[in-house]
């Protein structure tokens, strides 16, 4: 791990601060190879630390405020010295490759763009996730960094999640779909159909046309483009609706012999379909079209999540995702001047 530039991690933001954020620091330097910086209030922090006997092997950058999980976006310029804060300091100041946070979603995007600042062109930014498709994860953005988006918005989401899946997934031409409520071009509603016409008029992109809800997990596409609003509610009714069927799928089996006969059989299978479909397992959210690579992680996080986002932080910082976002959106600019 030496010579690498460490990934800044919030340990004061999410549901678990900071006793789960400092046992995922670890697991990201111990099973994922990745160096981490804590930024945080440094007695709490150091004793997090000595509950794994790592103090001596993770860092910890003081920060004398934090945001609270229900504080909001006017949070970030209240509290100019929070966790969230000096850590986005620490990328902007090159002494970090990436920022990751667990804290309030709405606190972690404006303290980004007023700390990063949004990248030349980029008129909003928005959380890319990654959804559990096969053959390959399916990107889908905005996951809620805009909620009231514009149809400029949607052409920039587009460009942005073209340039996630290249540089993250590996993807050469991505296939892009809008998300709304019919597959003909004339369904939807004002936002939508307007951006239909403006993405379909787009040169250079593999626009597919519209998808609808029932197409996000079937893998039709490579990214998803949606408002900020529409694609946080969709994230958390697949979130819940996976919850709800092991939760079905465990009662069942519980209730006779040769249901737990069978699910022994399978057990591999099953394991193997609930990792692919933990939230956990994907470390989080990618928030594209500021000037560094940060990753919002769930509030509820595990260590486990913690230290999954670390180790997707440290690759897009290093694949440089930020900077193919930033050359896409110059180039689209050039070639089409939608904004």
């Amino acid at each position: 791990m030496d010579g690498i530039t460490p990934v800044a991690l919030d340990a004061m933001g999410g549901d678990n601060a900071p006793g789960e954020i400092v046992a995922g620091a670890v697991r990201a330097v111990r099973e994922h190879g990745v160096p981490v910086v804590l930024v945080g209030a440094p007695r709490a922090v150091a004793e997090a630390l000595a509950e794994h006997d790592a103090v001596d092997e993770i860092p910890i950058v003081r920060a004398e405020e934090a945001l609270a999980m229900d504080e909001g976006a006017l949070a970030s310029l209240r509290r100019p010295r929070s966790s969230i804060a000096v850590a986005c300091h620490l990328v902007r100041r090159g002494d970090a490759a990436a920022v990751v946070s667990a804290g309030s979603t709405a606190g972690v995007v404006a303290t980004g763009r007023l700390r990063l600042k949004a990248q030349q062109g980029v008129l909003r930014p928005a959380i890319a996730v990654q959804l559990p498709t096969r053959p390959q994860p399916t990107v889908l953005l905005d996951a809620g960094a805009t909620a009231d988006a514009k149809p400029e918005n949607l052409v920039q989401f587009a460009h942005l999640g073209v340039a996630y899946a290249e540089t993250a997934l590996g993807i050469a031409s991505p296939k892009v779909g809008l998300l709304t409520i019919g597959e003909e071009a004339g369904k939807g509603n004002k936002l939508t159909k307007r951006a239909h016409e403006l993405i379909t008029a787009l040169p250079g992109l593999n626009f597919a046309g519209n998808i609808e809800g029932h197409d996000l997990l079937t893998g039709a596409v490579d990214v998803i483009v949606t408002d900020g609003f529409t694609g946080n509610v969709a994230l958390k009714t697949m979130e819940g609706s996976v919850r709800y069927a092991f939760s079905e799928l465990r009662d069942t089996i519980e209730t006779g012999r040769l249901s737990r006969l069978g699910a022994t059989l399978q057990r591999g299978r099953l394991r193997d379909l609930r990792q692919r479909l933990d939230p956990e397992a994907y470390g989080g959210a990618a928030l594209l079209g500021l000037n560094g690579t940060v990753v919002i992680a769930h509030g509820s996080s595990t260590a486990k999540g913690i230290a999954a986002a670390c180790a997707l932080a440290s690759a897009l910082a290093h694949q440089g995702t930020a900077t193919r976002v930033g050359e896409r959106i110059a180039a689209a600019h050039r070639s089409h001047r939608l904004w």
